[in-house]
């Protein structure tokens, strides 16, 4: 089933709203994993990654570390680990930012139906610790199996290269 109609229909799986609020708890913030202070997140991250990651940011295009890897691994979230796409999914879209056609698994993300600048589209969170990863969209007619691609910044990634003789690049 597409995210999109959870998010712009029923919003039955915790989304928040263009107003901010989870649907789950009206005006509360999301339950995460990881609770930090934003001086604690500040101490932590570099202040490129704090612009991004805490305060959803947008890194330039064809700029970061990762839109033009084809290495294999696991890519987690830079501000707390956790593991949340993988090289297998990774395409080449040519947009300028990493691209992937699904997380590694359900419940890793989190989406916020995102009005922001006058546009209406979904924001990717990751679910662990509510940082801002990127968006994701659909219909854009990419040959993949979710007709999905969720537009990553590379600065809220973190690559852990696939160890073994099986290294063998994934056609990315």
């Amino acid at each position: 089933m597409s995210i999109f109609g959870n998010i712009f229909g029923q919003n039955a799986t915790g989304m928040v709203d263009a107003g901010g609020q989870a649907d789950t708890k009206e005006g509360a913030a999301p339950e995460t994993a990881v609770q930090k202070s934003d001086a604690q997140w500040r101490e932590e991250l570099t202040p490129e990654e704090y612009r991004v990651l805490r305060q959803a940011g947008t890194e330039r295009p064809y700029t970061g570390e990762y839109w033009d890897t084809h290495t294999a691994g696991v890519y987690q979230c830079r501000a707390c680990g956790t593991e949340l796409f993988t090289s297998n999914e990774k395409f080449d879209s040519h947009c300028g930012w990493p691209s992937f056609w699904a997380p590694l698994a359900e419940g890793t993300v989190r989406y916020i139906h995102d009005r922001t600048l006058g546009m209406d589209r979904v924001e990717v969170r990751c679910a662990a610790c509510d940082s801002h990863l990127g968006h994701v969209f659909e219909g854009e007619g990419y040959g993949t199996p979710t007709d999905q691609r969720y537009c990553i910044n590379s600065v809220s990634l973190r690559l852990v290269e696939k160890e073994g003789p099986d290294d063998a690049p994934s056609g990315n």
